[in-house]
């Protein structure tokens, strides 16, 4: 990392530092503490506001663990940020999507997928709910503003709430994704994904 981590476990300097380590703690139990989280500490008031943000994004919605860890895997992908898919690619793959499902995730450009691909993708959990919110999540992330046909595909496959749920997560580890290659949280920068055990 370009900057030191905090020291585990971390220092308190006040009971309200304590009480910021306790709730990251107690949101990442049973793992311990993450590199991110060690990152993070240098700010406790960024920390806890992260830590309360991102615990409902994983933890609070309803998307399915499929496409909130197909979203965030993509993200991942677009923005080089291999520590994040490193953490949620095997959570993808925990979730239903098979290895020709994960290798279309990992393509650079979602244009570049044949019909093969795609259908041996489909035979691996990537259906076409799962192909909108991969091809919403590549738009948001590379373009911010996502087109109306783009827009089209996923609200024709999802509800309003699972639309805003969608968008949150995406924007959400858009943020993730950009702290950690910044500053190169858990040394990943420039290694490319890793494979997947299934």
């Amino acid at each position: 990392m370009r900057i030191p981590y905090v020291p585990n476990p971390p220092p308190a300097s006040t009971p309200d530092e304590e009480a910021i380590i306790a709730r990251i703690a107690a949101r990442r139990h049973p793992r311990p503490l993450q590199s991110l989280d060690l990152a993070l500490l240098h700010s406790p008031p960024v920390a806890d506001g992260w830590n309360a943000f991102l615990g409902a994004v994983r933890t609070r919605t309803l998307l399915p663990a499929t496409l909130r860890e197909l979203a965030i895997c993509r993200v991942a992908v677009c923005n080089a940020a291999w520590y994040e898919w490193g953490h949620h690619a095997p959570l993808a793959a925990a979730a239903g999507l098979g290895p020709r499902a994960l290798a279309v995730v990992k393509v650079l450009d979602l244009g570049d997928v044949s019909e093969e691909e795609r259908e041996g993708a489909r035979e691996d959990g990537l259906g076409e709910k799962e192909w909108a919110v991969l091809c919403y999540a590549d738009e948001m992330t590379r373009n911010v503003r996502v087109e109306e046909e783009t827009f089209a595909r996923l609200r024709g496959v999802c509800g309003e709430r699972e639309v805003v749920e969608v968008t949150a997560t995406v924007a959400a580890y858009n943020c993730v994704s950009r702290f950690l290659v910044a500053l190169d949280v858990g040394e990943r920068n420039g290694t490319g994904p890793d494979e997947v055990k299934h």
